[in-house]
């Protein structure tokens, strides 16, 4: 697991405790439960609202992945190719069916099974192209609903404000009490910033990046295995799939001799 959103999820919300600490305050101030419960049911509703019920749902069983997802290891994945062009060259390509039923990856059984069934190289180009489609829009779609819900939430924090203000102009006639009730109603705002600051459009940014270390992976892979599938001699191709991979996600394995025996046993 990477853990980079929760630890800067933390660090955030602990840099704001130590400012109210630190200016003397409490951070009950901001835990009024009726600003929250707008701007966090509002901003969820509207969010609905702006999507489908197929999509909100879909959104919402992607969350845990920012929290737990793990991005994939790029030269692991070079490894298992290479291992696979290493035996396709000694035993051919309908070995590959035993790789395909071994492995876990489920674009990676699809690609090796084609091969083995003799598919041609360009349809199963188009074929894998239109995978990794399919899987950007899915991902897409989630990341969208957060990134959606970070626009709502400031104007819904600031509808609670309004509402509140609304409610302050109505005892003017106690003055002893406009201060506390002002200050409560700039928390819907404050709310509203926060979560769409420090939750919802960091959440969608998490989403989208770990789509696209996943798309990079499942590219890698087709490329490999084409090149696989053309005889690609297995040094070479260890030179160009290494070649495609940006050096700090290389993990110091881009040298040959050093990837594994076998193909990759899950999806990244």
């Amino acid at each position: 697991m990477d853990p980079a959103t929760i630890i800067g999820v933390l660090i955030a919300f602990g840099a704001l405790v130590g400012m109210i600490t630190l200016e003397g305050s409490s951070v009950t101030a901001i835990l009024l439960p009726p600003p929250m419960i707008l701007v966090f049911g509002a901003t969820i509703a509207v969010g609905i609202a702006g999507s489908t019920i197929k999509d909100t749902l879909h959104a919402f069983k992607s969350l845990p992945r920012a929290f737990t997802g793990k991005p994939p290891k790029p030269a692991e994945s070079i490894d298992a190719v290479v291992a696979l062009a290493e035996k396709a060259r000694r035993e051919g390509l309908l070995a590959l069916e035993e790789d395909a039923a071994a492995t876990k990856d489920p674009f990676l059984r699809e690609a090796l099974q084609n091969i083995a069934d003799g598919v041609d190289g360009d349809e199963l180009r188009v074929l894998l192209d239109d995978a990794i489609e399919t899987k950007i829009k899915g991902d897409r779609t989630a990341a969208g609903f957060f990134q959606s819900l970070g626009g709502y939430a400031p104007t819904v924090g600031i509808i609670g404000t309004v509402v509140s203000l609304t409610h302050v102009l109505e005892n003017l006639s106690d003055p002893s009490a406009l201060g506390p009730m002002i200050a409560s109603a700039f928390v819907a705002t404050l709310w509203g910033l926060l979560s769409a600051n420090f939750l919802w459009l960091p959440l969608g940014a998490r989403l989208n990046r770990l789509s696209d270390l996943e798309v990079d992976r499942m590219t890698l892979i087709m490329e490999g295995v084409l090149a696989v599938q053309s005889g690609s001699q297995p040094t070479l191709l260890r030179e160009r799939l290494t070649a495609l991979v940006p050096a700090h996600h290389r993990n110091g394995r881009d040298k040959p001799g050093k990837g594994g025996s076998g193909p990759m046993k899950s999806a990244a």
